[in-house]
């Protein structure tokens, strides 16, 4: 471990992580804590678990060099391509680790939150091929925002669950899945999406998607001869910007940027940049920064992308914002369309919404910095958001 990453023993990332849960359920936590630090380095589960990684998600995801988007911006940009893995994110990355966790701690069933349905695709799919049943939650507007992802939820064998509270979006849904879990902890698997959530989960998801930072690490080198000068990857709770950025976290000429939603303006309910406008608070058994409103709930948030409209952050990205290891950007909803629609159109790569964030911010810096290197994490493909930018933001 490094200075930037989790003390080993009290699951906070500088003042922020730890467990703000009842107490009735702690020693749950603890179980798969205790499980997980006993699995992470047998020999049996690294075995097991890269199995799967090369031949089921197909790792390793490659670099690519956008030649088209380089020359037009007036710098070197490589996308790490974890929109080619199994199921079309990185998410399937951690959902594997936490079925296999899950298995070795025997559990009768996973179940999860899931915004852009990335995430719920991904545990269907791991639960379906290592024999589990689950159950996915997910708000009705992003059920209606992601179709073609709930249908294939639905092929894969789970449960979608309709969240009908609130905005009915992924703050909801965290709050459902949770609640459900509470209620029969023993028997239930949490896998919870994202770097958030009560210790352990932010560093056991951190470390399942170490990987496309280590493999990116090798690849640039082999590449270009060296590293690159800047890292860019879209926030929302950051599973992909840290996986990206803790294989580079310790190199101080490489510079971090996590690019968050900043929607249709800077008003409370038309954003979800947590980071730039939000304070520290507690959500989901974590303490970390949150968009809040004036009685210090979880403010109202809003972005074109449904998997980064989320109130709170990891809590690394909170420590690593704070110390200034890593710049918290802000990329606007059409910015966003503007860089799913170019990328389309120049390199022939369709990204999700998520990742069209990381893209417009990419072109920006490189205006901003010419010939520099610049390594965007390209998070997801964009198949399940083609229906609704068509609708919304038909373009010749």
């Amino acid at each position: 471990m490094n200075h930037y990453d989790i003390a080993p023993t009290n699951g906070f990332f500088g003042s922020y992580g730890g467990q703000y849960i009842p107490d009735s359920v702690k020693p749950i936590f603890d179980e798969i804590d205790r499980t997980y630090q006993a699995l992470k380095d047998s020999p049996e589960f690294r075995k097991e678990l890269n199995s799967f990684r090369r031949d089921y998600i197909g790792r390793p995801s490659p670099v690519y060099h956008a030649r088209a988007l380089s020359r037009k911006y007036g710098a070197e940009i490589y996308l790490k391509r974890e929109d080619l893995n199994h199921t079309g994110a990185h998410k399937i990355n951690h959902c594997i680790g936490e079925v296999l966790l899950a298995k070795h701690m025997g559990k009768k069933k996973v179940l999860a939150e899931t915004g852009a349905g990335q995430h719920g695709v991904a545990l269907a799919t791991a639960a379906a091929v290592l024999g589990m049943p689950c159950d996915i939650y997910m708000g009705t507007v992003d059920i209606a925002k992601q179709a073609p992802n709930v249908l294939r939820i639905k092929i894969l064998g789970a449960r979608v669950i309709p969240v009908t509270e609130g905005a009915c979006t992924l703050k909801e849904a965290v709050d459902s899945a949770l609640g459900a879990y509470m209620q029969d902890p023993e028997n239930l698997f949490f896998a919870i999406g994202s770097v958030v959530g009560p210790h352990p989960f932010p560093s056991i998801v951190r470390d399942f998607q170490r990987i496309v930072g280590e493999e990116a690490r090798s690849q640039i080198l082999e590449q270009t001869g060296r590293l690159p000068d800047s890292l860019v990857a879209c926030v929302g709770g950051g599973s992909n910007a840290i996986g990206l950025f803790s294989a580079f976290l310790e190199d101080s000429e490489v510079a971090l940027y996590g690019v968050e939603p900043g929607g249709k303006g800077k008003a409370i309910g038309q954003h979800a940049a947590t980071l730039h406008y939000g304070s520290p608070g507690t959500i989901h058994g974590m303490f970390t920064y949150l968009l809040q409103d004036e009685k210090g709930e979880p403010a109202p948030v809003h972005s074109i992308a449904s998997g980064l409209d989320y109130p709170g952050v990891g809590p690394q990205h909170s420590f690593l914002h704070d110390v200034k290891r890593m710049h918290a950007e802000v990329i606007f909803d059409s910015e966003c369309v503007d860089a799913f629609y170019e990328l389309s159109r120049i390199e022939g790569i369709i990204p999700a919404l998520e990742s069209a964030h990381a893209v417009a911010f990419a072109e920006k810096l490189a205006v901003r910095e010419p010939g520099s290197h610049i390594l965007v994490n390209l998070s997801g493909r964009g198949d399940k958001d083609i229906d609704y930018v068509n609708e919304q933001f038909p373009r010749e």
